[in-house]
């Protein structure tokens, strides 16, 4: 027996999510068609919503609902301390910590060549443009410790070091509560090399 045609769409659709396979996805379209019809109906209005309602903010190009978000607005905000990070997701990571006060550039991605992501592709000549009003004194790059995240922290360091903008990175070590045994070696060898 085959599946009805929307449902199968349905299962196609909610593979798309990362880490969701063919197994779970048939799981959640059972389940919300079987048991949780209103799940299924609030579910479809909150991404209709969100499709139509959220876009980037046209300064640091996060989600918002306005044209400039809260965070850019806020003014007791640092504006001479920009953080640049890859993700929306990133940035509400770091904002959980209540440890940053400064504002943010969000590249919505890194660079890939192999993906065909280039500097274009990231916002590098937005972030530039930035960078270049003047106001900005420190630029803290928090893109991921992968070899994208690297080469994306490399190339933003070298388009601003002529600039005169103090660039910094996010230090990396031994992870609190690890036991060092167990730590990869790189790690380690990060750890030792960014001591204080």
């Amino acid at each position: 027996m085959s599946a009805p045609d929307a449902l199968a769409t349905l299962v196609e659709a909610l593979r798309r999510l990362p880490g969701v396979g063919v197994k779970s996805a048939q799981r959640m379209a059972y389940h919300l068609l079987q048991h949780d019809r209103d799940a299924a109906m609030q579910l479809s209005y909150a991404l209709d919503h969100a499709v139509h309602s959220i876009r980037h903010c046209a300064r640091c190009h996060t989600f918002t609902e306005q044209p400039v978000c809260l965070t850019c607005l806020d003014p007791m905000r640092d504006e001479h301390t920009l953080c640049v990070v890859e993700t929306p997701a990133d940035q509400a990571a770091i904002e959980r910590t209540g440890s940053y006060k400064g504002l943010y550039f969000v590249l919505m991605g890194k660079l890939s060549p192999l993906d065909g992501v280039g500097a274009h592709d990231i916002g590098l000549p937005e972030l530039l443009e930035r960078v270049g009003d003047g106001v900005v004194q420190e630029l803290i790059i928090a893109t991921s410790f992968t070899a994208e995240g690297e080469v994306t922290a490399h190339v933003i360091g070298e388009a601003l070091r002529p600039r005169g903008v103090k660039v910094t990175r996010l230090a990396r070590g031994v992870p609190i509560g690890s036991e060092l045994e167990f730590v990869d070696l790189g790690t380690i060898a990060y750890a030792f090399s960014d001591r204080r």
